[in-house]
């Protein structure tokens, strides 16, 4: 009884104690998802925040250049060539006369919209491919991969020299075409190996002794688990488009004139360097600072969805 009394009065004076404290730790706070969870990381992220506000400024001059930039780019005057900066004019003339500052902001709206419709054309394509081939596997999964083995052998600057080379459209889209139909092996080759993956999980399996369907469970359950690594490749992919497409305009067989390029001004650029460096200078730091924005962006995402690297 004695011993029953002590323990008793042992437990009073912890709940008082307890009372006293205030209440106790309140309910665990609710798991976030995958996703929730990589927008968290990434808003604390200062390469994320860097680079969007760099990307974002890049769209927004590329849609609306008028907003820093008065002058036309294809409005030229040969008694200023080669002249340097000057009020008004702050980067100086080209060979042909033309505002070398106009031209640099212009030329954003080819690279971006090349970069943005290649990456979306090749994630899109790669993405359904090797999705479905990593999914039901067989036959067309063997197919799948001896094609993109076929592709991957293609040098890509080579095969852009001679895809391009008969085609006469100044506009952007048989560059984009080009880039697409390289590009999207490697993304193929990456949803591929995801779904392969994703596809093992237990609630995988789970939702086909249920009797969902194969395309229920790839919508539902596979495809939304599958596509992280798909977007930290086309998000890195994306600057590396940018910078192809000014290769293959500085070759000749990318964008052609009219159509305001960096790859076209650094390829006219390049003979006067000694001359006159700020027709050079500019747009190649442009064409530098934009692809340095998407690379960046993507290593971020990449940290944010990879559990593994935090």
């Amino acid at each position: 009884m004695d011993l029953a009394l002590e323990e008793a009065e042992s437990v009073e004076s912890i709940e008082g104690a307890a009372g006293l404290r205030g209440p106790g730790p309140g309910p665990k706070e609710k798991a976030r998802s995958l996703w929730s969870d990589a927008w968290h990381q990434l808003r604390r992220n200062p390469v994320f925040v860097v680079s969007s506000l760099m990307i974002l400024f890049l769209i927004v001059i590329s849609i609306w250049p008028q907003l820093i930039a008065s002058g036309d780019p294809l409005q030229c005057d040969l008694s200023k060539s080669q002249q340097g900066s000057s009020p008004g004019h702050p980067f100086g003339y080209d060979t042909q006369g033309c505002d070398v500052y106009t031209r640099t902001v212009y030329g954003a709206r080819a690279s971006i919209t090349v970069g943005v419709c290649a990456t979306l054309g090749a994630a899109l394509l790669g993405s359904a491919l090797g999705g479905l081939a990593g999914f039901f596997g067989s036959w067309g999964d063997a197919l799948l991969s001896r094609v993109a083995d076929i592709f991957f052998g293609i040098p890509v600057v080579l095969g852009g020299l001679v895809f391009l080379s008969v085609v006469t459209s100044t506009t952007v889209w048989p560059v984009v075409g080009f880039i697409v139909l390289l590009g999207w092996p490697q993304v193929a080759r990456i949803a591929r190996g995801s779904v392969i993956t994703v596809k093992q999980n237990d609630y995988v399996q789970a939702a086909r002794a249920l009797g969902a369907g194969n395309g229920r469970m790839l919508l539902r359950h596979v495809a939304p688990n599958a596509v992280a690594p798909v977007i930290v490749v086309a998000t890195i992919a994306l600057g590396t488009y940018i910078a192809l497409e000014a290769t293959l305009s500085f070759l000749g067989v990318g964008l052609r004139p009219p159509t305001v390029s960096w790859g076209i001004d650094i390829s006219n650029a390049a003979s006067q360097i000694r001359n006159a460096p700020h027709m050079l200078l500019y747009p190649a730091t442009a064409l530098s600072l934009t692809v340095l924005a998407f690379i960046m962006l993507g290593d971020a995402v990449r940290d944010a969805l990879d559990p593994k690297l935090r």
